[in-house]
């Protein structure tokens, strides 16, 4: 079964795929996807097959989880494509990929009603902006789970709080799975990958340059003051990032300084040895009169998340401009390893 691509579009399908592999004990990778497969997408796939021989991979645009209709529609689709990446994947990593590709009756049969509810952890950020959003996630994750069955599932740490909202629906829903999360991956500008970001134009492109130059201007904020042992103010942080973030066309929905693992804003300042979550969305302007919601975070106190954004801001180009005045900004030193 090694090295193939293998396309399932209902359960029964599915069941047949993965009846050797769960039979004989065999791990199984799987990733959620919601298609337009990126870079980043097969960074995670790519994961997957080194923790198992068969990675399953749903694509899978979910209803429950947009709060906007016309966010829905515009979302990109693009599954002939996706499928000719996972089937270069399962060639060049010789394992088998399943591709689970089922429509909204195969996950709900029933309706694509949200019912499962994760609480406290989505308050704030993205829970607070997009009433409903976790619910619709919780809910066709647990459905996803519940047919693939995996030993291990694979989600990026761009969507920071999803990652805490599945983990905390493992535990409620007994799902016997390990949670792996991969760090994020950034294009050559530094900017968080993303599937939204097709629909960005050129000025929007450079205008989202700006999202990670904010995060890591916080990073140096933090940096700085841990040289000297002081803690830092939440707000001084926040203050630091949203200086990047102040340029029209750029509407900023939220950027908070939040508990890591509990999704609520810090409570008093960052110590030296902390760590928190700065997270950010930001609507975007592209074209006459859209716009495009990116969200992207760092984790501080995180010296490895910390230092692989300060890496893909040194390496991205600086030929955008910092402001109005049309002139470049230049890159900051690059951040010593801690």
């Amino acid at each position: 079964m090694s090295g193939r691509l293998v396309r399932c579009d209902d359960r029964a399908a599915l069941d047949t795929a993965l009846a050797a592999a769960r039979a004989e004990a065999t791990p199984i990778a799987f990733v959620p996807t919601m298609g337009a497969l990126h870079h980043g997408h097969r960074a995670l796939v790519e994961r997957a097959a080194t923790l198992a021989p068969v990675v399953v991979v749903s694509i899978f645009v979910n209803p429950t989880q947009f709060d906007a209709a016309d966010d829905l529609a515009a979302y990109p689709r693009t599954l002939d494509a996706d499928l000719d990446v996972l089937a270069d994947v399962a060639r060049t990593r010789d394992v088998t990929v399943v591709a689970f590709v089922p429509t909204v009756d195969v996950i709900y049969p029933d309706g694509p009603a949200a019912t499962l509810h994760v609480p406290d952890v989505t308050d704030h950020l993205c829970g607070a902006s997009r009433p409903g959003h976790f619910d619709g996630v919780a809910t066709v994750v647990d459905a996803l789970l519940t047919a693939v069955r995996p030993t291990v599932l694979v989600m990026g740490r761009k969507d920071h709080q999803q990652l805490v909202v599945v983990g905390r629906l493992l535990t409620l829903r007994g799902h016997a799975v390990t949670l792996d999360a991969a760090p994020t991956v950034r294009d050559d500008d530094a900017v968080a990958v993303s599937s939204r970001n097709t629909r960005l134009d050129a000025s929007a492109r450079t205008l989202a340059r700006r999202i990670p130059r904010a995060l890591g201007d916080a990073v140096h904020e933090v940096r700085g003051a841990r040289a000297t042992g002081d803690p830092v103010a939440a707000d001084a942080v926040v203050a630091a990032a949203r200086a990047a973030l102040t340029v029209d066309g750029l509407t900023v929905d939220y950027l908070e300084l939040v508990d890591a693992e509990r999704i609520v804003p810090l409570a008093g300042p960052l110590a030296p040895d902390g760590e928190a979550l700065l997270a950010v969305a930001v609507h975007v302007r592209t074209g006459a009169d859209g716009s495009v919601r990116l969200i992207d975070n760092v984790r501080l106190g995180d010296v490895a998340d910390e230092q692989r954004l300060l890496d893909a801001l040194a390496a991205a180009p600086t030929d955008g401009p910092a402001d109005g005045s049309g002139v470049p900004r230049a890159p900051r030193p690059r951040a010593p390893q801690g």
